[in-house]
């Protein structure tokens, strides 16, 4: 399907089941400029049943899918298209050239929405300012409290809308507790959540001591102590999946983790860590697949793709499916479909 210009007219849809966190069944929803808005049930189908100009749309709705953990500037220059067609409506990167991913964030009516956290930010000498895959200006080093104000700034400006910090003990120096609080603080003061990627034992901890809003994987590197899951459930903390791209041993560690940390109340995010190994440009199966080993029921897993229902995800690209999702499997049929080119979606 060719997505239509954003200013497409106001349009009524009935549509054959809704995702709103539950299954609302057959549905009415409104589209207002690129924005869908649920409206309520429908009524059914037929001449004398509704307004004339409601159109009718196959299938089933649902906001659409966000993968959590993306490195754009490791993958090839038309990949906003081909996650879009691989079925997902908004990637969030995290980590690379601010200058850079702010250039890739530009709206595309074909390509998947962009939301970016900018350069990692790191101790001098950690992790990743020595990998080969790192591009340049995709690490920014911080030394001290001013320089921590400086590098949150930095980000901001270039049109971050979160903080990636690197807590990487096993590959390199890592900051204080005393500055890592300093880097929080700086993102707080700019209303900018904080996402980190932890490795290295203690390091988690670490982070939720600290207060971070969000860990870039599920913890991988030890089993952590009750105490430290539910004060990251307390704090509301969400943890980005990234379960399939781990070798047995690791993998192990990290379901363990998601189980004790979704029994305690925790939030899981759909992240790949895409740019990352060999994996599909689009919606992976082997992830949601991966939750589902850890016990999460089918909400869960749809929030984890939605990122939560009630943030307001129904906006420009939403997520069709020809039917509800029975199986893991199931979610490959999954289509991102702009809000302006609903008329076309299932024909």
């Amino acid at each position: 399907m060719t997505p239509r210009a954003m200013d497409a007219p106001p349009a009524t849809f009935r549509v054959g089941d809704v995702w709103r966190g539950t299954w609302m069944g057959p549905s009415l929803v409104r589209r207002g400029g690129a924005t869908l808005h649920y409206v309520g049930p429908a009524p059914a189908a037929g001449p004398a049943d509704g307004p004339a100009d409601v159109v009718d749309i196959p299938g089933v709705l649902l906001p659409g899918f966000t993968d959590h953990h993306v490195h754009l500037q490791l993958l090839p220059p038309d990949a906003r298209t081909a996650l879009a067609a691989g079925g997902l409506s908004r990637v969030v990167d995290l980590g690379g050239d601010p200058d850079v991913l702010a250039a890739l964030a530009e709206p595309d009516a074909f390509g998947v929405a962009v939301e970016f956290a900018g350069a990692f930010l790191t101790a001098p000498g950690g992790y990743p300012s020595d990998r080969a895959w790192a591009p340049a200006g995709a690490v920014r080093q911080v030394a001290s409290a001013d320089d921590a104000e400086l590098a949150v700034a930095e980000q901001l400006a270039a049109g971050a809308s979160r903080i990636k910090i690197a807590l990487h003990a096993d590959a390199g120096p890592v900051w204080s507790d005393a500055l890592l609080a300093d880097v929080v603080a700086e993102a707080r003061a700019l209303d900018l959540p904080v996402v980190a990627h932890v490795e290295g034992l203690g390091q988690a901890a670490r982070a939720i001591a600290a207060g971070v809003d969000v860990l870039a994987h599920t913890p991988f590197s030890e089993v952590l102590p009750a105490p430290a899951i539910e004060q990251a459930v307390a704090q509301g903390q969400r943890w980005v999946s990234t379960l399939a791209i781990h070798e047995p041993d690791a993998r192990a560690v990290a379901l363990e983790n998601v189980r004790a940390f979704r029994a305690a109340g925790g939030e899981l995010l759909y992240g790949t860590d895409l740019g990352n190994g060999a994996q599909p440009l689009g919606l992976n199966p082997a992830e949601p697949a991966a939750p589902a080993d850890a016990d999460l029921d089918e909400t869960a897993v749809l929030r984890a793709l939605v990122g939560g229902y009630g943030r307001g995800r129904w906006k420009k690209r939403l997520t069709w499916m020809p039917e509800r999702p029975r199986t893991i499997a199931d979610l490959a049929a999954a289509v991102s479909v702009s809000a302006a080119d609903l008329e076309s979606v299932g024909l």
